[in-house]
C-alpha cells in the first residue's frame, strides 16, 4: 500500500515565500539581465549562496539572511513578474500544485523607495495572469507586513493589499524576526479593516518566538491561519483556542528542521500527535522550495515514509489546505468540524 499521496492528486500550497521559491538558475539569469553586481561570478557559488546547506551552520537568523540576495534580485517590476510566473508554473509542472498562495513583502522589492510600489504589486499580478493562461491553476498573492517595520510602513502595505484585492491579492501576513518594537495589539484595528475588506489573514507565530505568542496573536488579531505555529503544541490553552476558533496551521517541516526550531523528526512526530489529540487542523507546505531544496510532495512523502502521517492523514491535510485557502472559489466549502479519523498503526522508520 502506498505511504504517500498519489501524484494525480492536486495539491494546495498555502505557505510559500517568493524569495525562496525561484530556482537558482532563473535567479542567476534575472540578476544578470538587470546588471546586478553579484559577489561571485561562479554560478555554483551563487547557488550555494542563496540555498540552505547542511554543511553550513544553521539558525533561524541565518535562514532569514539568505533572503538578502533573493529580495535584491527580485527588486524590479520585470523581476517580480518573471519570478511569480516561474514559481506558479513550476509548482504545477513539478508537483501538480493547482492552488498556490505566494507571499512577499513589496517594500523589500522596491529598493528602498526607488521603485514604485504599485508597479511591483501590479507586476506580481501580471505574473499570475501569465501562469493562469498556460496552466490550470488558481494562484493568489499574500502581502507580508514586517515585524521590523514601523507601523506606518506596514499600514501602507495593508492598504495596498486592500486596493489590489480585485487584482489577485488575497490576504495579508506578518513575518520577519522578533523585534523589540513590535506589539501585536497595535495591529488589531488594521487586521479588522482587512477582514472587513474581504482579505484573508495569517500571521507567522509559534516558530522562533515564545510559546505564548500564538495565543496572543489569535486573541488580538483573529487570523484564520497561523504560519508555522509548531510551538503551540507545547501549550494546552493554545491547542484548545486553535480548535475552538478553527484556526488552521501552515506547517513547513523541512524549514523548521533547517532553522533548528524543531530538533528532529522525533519531535515532529510528537508535535503532529499532539495536534491530532487536540483536534487541531494543519496543512503541509514548503516555506521556500528552491531555497530549502524540497517540494511539497517531498514533505508529504517523508512524513509518510517515517510513519508520522498516514496516507489518509496526508490526504486530509491536503483537503484542509484546499478549504483553508484564501483564493476565491477554493475555500467556499465549509471546513469539517470533525477530528481526523483514528490513525492506523504503522511500522515506523527512524530518521
Amino acid at each position: 500500500m502506498p505511504s504517500s499521496i498519489a501524484r494525480r492528486t492536486p495539491l494546495t500550497e498555502l505557505h510559500c515565500h517568493l524569495g525562496g521559491a525561484v530556482t537558482p538558475a532563473i535567479m542567476w539569469g534575472i540578476a544578470h539581465a538587470q546588471g546586478i553586481r553579484l559577489p561571485t561570478k561562479d554560478y555554483w557559488a551563487f547557488r550555494n549562496m542563496i540555498t540552505v546547506s547542511s554543511r553550513r551552520g544553521r539558525s533561524f537568523e541565518g535562514y532569514l539572511q539568505l533572503f538578502h540576495w533573493t529580495e535584491l534580485i527580485q527588486s524590479s517590476p520585470l523581476a517580480v513578474e518573471r519570478s511569480v510566473y516561474e514559481v506558479v508554473g513550476g509548482a504545477y509542472r513539478k508537483n501538480n500544485v493547482t492552488t498556490m498562495e505566494l507571499r512577499f513583502n513589496p517594500m523589500k522589492r522596491n529598493r528602498g523607495g526607488e521603485q514604485d510600489l504599485d508597479h511591483i504589486i501590479s507586476a506580481a499580478s501580471r505574473g499570475m495572469d501569465r501562469a493562469k493562461l498556460e496552466y490550470p491553476v488558481t494562484p493568489g498573492l499574500i502581502l507580508c507586513l514586517d515585524r521590523g517595520f514601523p507601523y506606518a510602513l506596514n499600514e501602507i502595505i495593508a492598504e495596498k493589499a486592500i486596493a489590489y484585492a480585485d487584482r489577485g491579492v488575497v490576504g495579508i501576513d506578518i513575518a520577519g524576526p522578533e523585534s523589540q518594537t513590535f506589539r501585536v495589539a497595535d495591529y488589531r484595528r488594521l487586521f479588522e479593516r482587512c477582514r472587513r475588506a474581504g482579505l484573508g489573514r495569517t500571521v507567522h507565530a509559534g516558530e522562533a518566538g515564545p510559546v505564548e505568542e500564538v495565543a496572543e496573536v489569535v486573541e488580538m488579531l483573529e487570523p484564520s491561519r497561523i504560519g508555522h505555529g509548531i510551538k503551540s503544541a507545547y501549550d494546552p490553552r493554545t491547542m484548545a483556542m486553535l480548535r475552538e476558533r478553527e484556526v488552521v496551521l501552515e506547517i513547513c517541516p523541512t524549514s523548521n528542521l533547517q532553522t533548528r526550531v524543531v530538533s528532529g523528526w522525533d519531535e515532529f512526530r510528537w508535535i503532529f500527535d499532539t495536534f491530532r489529540r487536540n483536534g487541531v487542523r494543519f496543512t503541509i507546505n514548503t516555506d521556500g522550495p528552491e531555497m530549502l531544496k524540497t517540494y511539497i510532495r517531498d514533505e508529504l512523502a517523508t512524513l509518510g515514509r517515517l510513519g508520522i502521517l498516514s496516507l489518509e492523514e496526508q490526504e486530509q491535510s491536503a483537503e484542509w489546505a484546499r478549504q483553508a485557502s484564501f483564493v476565491a472559489g477554493v475555500s467556499d466549502v465549509p471546513l469539517p468540524r470533525r477530528r481526523p479519523a483514528p490513525r492506523r498503526q504503522l511500522d515506523r522508520e527512524e530518521a
